[in-house]
């Protein structure tokens, strides 16, 4: 396997939706799975090991399911369905298992499941920037910069303090943002927040306001107003952990799973059933369609899953 096979089969990874819903679970296996690398220098691992930092990944940054005991074995689905090309999966006996078992965490427990991502694949992560480049692959490919940061601290990776000089893998262009998008959004909401109205600047400068995305760019959102929302820093990651989702109108909606103990906290609460703030005469208003998908794949609603999508 080359550098650039790897990035490929990476960026291919197989996932099957249900209504077009997100299924980042094989993104989050493997980031974790670089994670432990980077610790150990090996990613082998039993289902064991595996079930619940990796369930709890799913549930952190993935739609989530309402029945608790698929919510603790999510991990076993990406565990079984992991490309084999990448991946190797075993039992007690050192017998290979196939994609076609069962994806249940007794089932996997009970023979003894242990895998690791193939020794062809650790050679290459062993090389300089090889794995900064593969986990920015994931998070490039399947979230938005928001998510990235608690992402690597979850799995145990500091991107930003390792060798990132890692070569573009032949023929993968990264998809860029429009450079205008973040001037024409705040613009837009006259350098406020859409939610608390927060315009704090240094002079002329305005300072922890940002462009957030309703339909996440790596999610094939476009860069354009009526995809946009100028929010406060904070606001915009609740947005993009689905503490803070939209309703029509549009009106700002707090998921029930949302807990506080402080009067700061309490103050997102206030925040439930506003308007949204309007964009500039002129300039667009949030698309509708954005909204929904922001509802159905992000905004972490109680009952809004009642089971995982089947990885393929």
């Amino acid at each position: 396997m080359t550098y650039d096979e790897l990035m490929s089969a990476l960026a291919g990874l197989r996932r099957a939706q249900i209504s077009s819903r997100r299924a980042p679970h094989k993104p989050l296996l493997v980031l974790w799975l670089l994670g432990r690398f980077l610790a150990s220098g090996s990613t082998v691992v039993t289902y064991d090991e595996a079930e619940e930092p990796v369930s709890r990944l799913i549930n952190d940054f993935g739609p989530i399911v309402t029945s608790r005991s698929r919510a603790r074995e999510r991990a076993a689905m990406p565990f079984v369905h992991l490309e084999r090309g990448l991946w190797d999966l075993r039992d007690l006996e050192g017998q290979d298992i196939g994609p076609g078992a069962p994806e249940r965490g007794s089932w996997l427990r009970v023979r003894g499941a242990h895998g690791r991502l193939r020794p062809e694949v650790e050679t290459l992560l062993a090389a300089p920037g090889t794995l900064v480049a593969a986990a920015r692959l994931l998070l490039e490919q399947h979230f938005t910069p928001a998510l990235e940061a608690p992402i690597c601290e979850a799995v145990g990776l500091d991107l930003a303090g390792m060798d990132e000089a890692a070569p573009m893998p032949t023929g993968r262009k990264r998809r860029t943002r429009r450079a205008g998008f973040v001037e024409e959004v705040l613009h837009a909401y006259a350098y406020a927040c859409a939610f608390c109205g927060f315009d704090g600047a240094l002079g002329r400068n305005p300072v922890g306001l940002e462009a957030a995305h309703v339909r996440w760019h790596s999610q094939d959102g476009p860069d354009e107003v009526h995809n946009g929302l100028a929010l406060c820093s904070l606001h915009h990651t609740l947005l993009d952990l689905g503490v803070l989702g939209l309703l029509p109108g549009p009106r700002i909606q707090v998921s029930p799973l949302y807990v506080t103990r402080s009067a700061a906290g309490k103050a997102v609460y206030a925040l439930h059933g506003e308007p949204v703030a309007t964009p500039r005469p002129g300039r667009p208003a949030i698309d509708a369609a954005f909204v929904l998908w922001h509802g159905r794949q992000v905004f972490k609603r109680p009952g809004a899953v009642t089971s995982d999508v089947r990885l393929c």
